[in-house]
């Protein structure tokens, strides 16, 4: 393959047949009359020698190429864009634009929520938008950085791509205010026969890993999708939940829980702003990642005056 010699229109045209799987309606979508759509797909066609849509009756379906491009296409777009869209200035007080961040709801509750006022107070032109974070995120770090404009996410769940350190957190467990049997300690025994409520997602697995390499095998009573329910799901009740400090103490006053500490010297937590290397030097990332970090500073005390 010689990108020298690839028309990257082809992407734009290629995106909209595959999604469209008409060609008038993807001609209409991106500005082509149907006789350019026409000469895009037989150039396309002879590209991948392969239909990429087949007439079924009335209708066009994609080919199994096709189906295999589709998600590929809307990646390779996204990524395109975002390279074009590149700055060597950027002014955050009179730029129009947006941000997205894909991010736990425990990372939008700690920091996220942080960073959205400051950008209230000192960019009124940008936007942010959080995205949950997918269960793809281990197996397909680079197509997820290449679509967004960056992942909250601690160390030691992901690796090898560029990374801006934000804020230290800890590990400490949720028990219900007037649990009948945990007094003012939690012990190891305790973790082992009591029913938990766990956050049903692998991120975090290095405190995963560690209940594992100790030999605690969790009694899982209830898992949800939201590390803020956790709260809600132990008060009242003999479970126990591990969940990060920070967001313990935002949530302990809407739930009669106690916080304890765990019973072992739990694993540390570092979040941090991880990024596609095709942003390193966007003037508009740059910014942006110069505000998370000074958030950062600020939530651990370190921000200077």
């Amino acid at each position: 393959m010689n990108l020298a010699r690839l028309d990257l229109n082809l992407v734009v045209a290629l995106r909209a047949l595959l999604e469209e799987r008409n060609v008038t309606r993807a001609g209409q979508r991106v500005g082509l009359s149907q006789p350019a759509m026409s000469a895009a797909l037989a150039r396309l066609r002879r590209y991948f020698d392969d239909d990429l849509l087949a007439r079924a009756g009335g209708h066009y379906e994609l080919t199994a190429l096709g189906q295999v491009l589709l998600d590929r296409t809307a990646t390779a777009y996204d990524l395109l864009e975002r390279l074009f869209a590149s700055q060597a200035d950027f002014d955050p007080a009179k730029e129009s634009r947006e941000f997205k961040l894909i991010a736990s709801d425990y990372a939008v509750a700690v920091f996220g929520t942080e960073l959205a006022r400051v950008v209230h107070q000192e960019a009124p032109g940008i936007r942010l938008r959080f995205a949950q974070t997918p269960t793809t995120v281990v197996d397909d770090t680079a197509t997820l950085l290449s679509t967004t404009d960056g992942l909250l996410m601690p160390h030691g769940v992901i690796s090898d791509f560029p990374a801006t350190d934000l804020y230290d957190d800890r590990w400490v467990f949720l028990v219900a205010h007037d649990h009948p049997s945990v007094g003012d300690r939690l012990t190891r025994q305790d973790l082992a026969r009591l029913p938990w409520v766990t956050y049903q997602r692998t991120y975090d697995a290095p405190a995963v890993r560690q209940l594992g390499m100790l030999g605690i095998e969790p009694r899982v009573e209830v898992s949800v999708d939201s590390f803020q329910l956790l709260p809600l799901l132990v008060a009242g009740t003999r479970r126990i939940a591990l969940i990060q400090e920070r967001l313990a103490r935002l949530v302990e006053p809407l739930a009669a829980v106690r916080v304890l500490e765990p019973p072992y010297e739990a694993v540390p937590l570092r979040e941090a702003l991880w990024w596609h290397p095709v942003h390193t030097h966007d003037a508009a990332h740059i910014w942006l990642r110069e505000t998370a970090a000074r958030i950062g500073r600020r939530l651990t005390g370190t921000e200077e005056e």
